[in-house]
């Protein structure tokens, strides 16, 4: 055998020895390690519940293998972990760390919660307060006043002068019958002249003129805004045709829209009081007189209005206002707003338990004031909640997989 076929036989037998060694070293390691792992977890004797993925805490799995549902390796829940004692499930964080974050408790305690609701509106004409001016007879327009539409004109001001010539010849027969002394004859003369849309002002002048006016000139019954004016000098008009239609300003409506959640505190003649940019310092009272049966599909609010006095005309259609509507004080059980976690599946607090622990518990709430909530069902007075941090807690009770107590009970 020659010099380097020698070498190349012992290289690879030297090669082995190392393999072997190295194999079986690597085999002692592993049997130590499995061995320590067994040695230490049977003192602790800690029960597993189940395999989770804390990304996922409500999958739960009985493989240690397993994966969950985003691919990741799944690690082991021990019942010493879901709660100090064993009985109420919760989660623990350390007092420098809650300092830090900090947390604040508070009470749940009954008091007062004012009914207040505030909005917002706008201005519009009072659709109560409209005249319809029209001609009582046929005729014609002879004379136009000097009149537009969105004119503010006062109680008795001139429309236009219109001839009616039925008119004419009523009075005429009016007086021929007067002349011939019979009162009885008078008087049902004269009430055929009312019947005809004359006035007793108007009767009573040709009474003592004993001359005929077929011409009248026609004038506003309220004061207001001409809406519409269809007098035109020359216009030939049937019995009954619309001449102008006037909206008084004397009074206003405010429609406001009121969340549907808090309808129920709307009540009809309640009082409301309103605040506009355009006056600031200055309130406007009023009082409710109509809530609209129709709610707005796309806000989810309903219609209220409010009627204001509307002194020298000052308060204009399309005018932006704050609305209070006020109400009397009511005792509730209540939180401060900010503790109140809405998911949108369902709305929560944070409990903090008396052992150091925190827990999420389902609560229904009420109406809101005063940066407090009214806590309806889910609470009991005395009990205490994190009114600052929650939602770190929140999400860490999440995460692993804390259920929150329900309304039906502390459980």
């Amino acid at each position: 055998m020659s010099m380097d076929a020698r070498h190349a036989v012992r290289w690879g037998a030297g090669a082995l020895a190392i393999a072997l060694i190295a194999g079986g070293g690597g085999y002692w390691i592993g049997q130590r390690g499995e061995a320590t792992r067994e040695a230490g977890s049977t003192p602790a004797a800690r029960k597993i519940l189940y395999w989770y993925d804390p990304m996922v805490p409500a999958e739960h799995y009985d493989n240690p293998n397993s994966l969950s549902s985003m691919g990741m390796k799944t690690q082991p829940k021990y019942a010493d972990e879901t709660s100090a004692t064993g009985a109420t499930p919760g989660i623990s964080i350390d007092p420098a760390a809650g300092q830090n974050l900090g947390l604040r408790v508070v009470a749940a305690e009954v008091g007062s919660l004012p009914s207040a609701l505030s909005v917002a509106g706008t201005i519009d004409f009072n659709q109560r307060n409209v005249a319809i001016i029209q001609a009582r007879s046929g005729g014609f327009v002879t004379h136009v006043y000097s009149r537009a539409p969105g004119d503010v004109i006062g109680a008795g001001a001139p429309i236009a002068d219109i001839q009616l010539p039925e008119w004419g010849g009523a009075q005429g027969e009016f007086l021929a019958v007067k002349r011939l002394g019979r009162p009885d004859l008078t008087a049902a003369a004269r009430q055929r002249l009312r019947l005809l849309g004359m006035s007793d002002g108007l009767i009573a002048h040709v009474e003592r003129s004993g001359r005929t006016s077929g011409t009248i000139t026609i004038t506003s019954p309220i004061a207001g805004v001409i809406q519409s004016l269809d007098a035109r000098q020359g216009v030939t008009l049937a019995q009954g045709q619309t001449l102008a239609q006037v909206t008084g300003i004397g009074t206003v409506w405010l429609n406001a829209a009121v969340p549907e959640v808090q309808a129920g505190m709307i009540k009809i003649g309640q009082s409301a009081k309103a605040t506009l940019s355009a006056f600031p310092g200055e309130t406007f009272t009023g009082r409710v007189v109509a809530i609209l049966p129709t709610a707005q599909a796309d806000s989810r609010t309903l219609t209220i209005r409010i009627e204001l006095a509307n002194r020298g005309g000052r308060l204009k259609p399309g005018m932006f206002a704050s609305v209070s509507l006020g109400g009397d004080q009511r005792q509730a059980l209540l939180v401060p707003s900010e503790a109140v976690i809405r998911t949108g599946a369902r709305i929560l607090v944070m409990l903090a338990l008396a052992d150091g622990r925190y827990r999420p518990a389902e609560v229904r709430v009420g109406t809101e004031g005063g940066g407090k909530t009214e806590i309806i069902a889910g609470l009991a007075p005395g009990e205490k909640v994190v009114a600052s941090g929650q939602f770190l807690l929140d999400s860490e009770a999440s995460l692993t997989g804390i259920p929150a107590r329900p309304l039906e009970g502390s459980k």
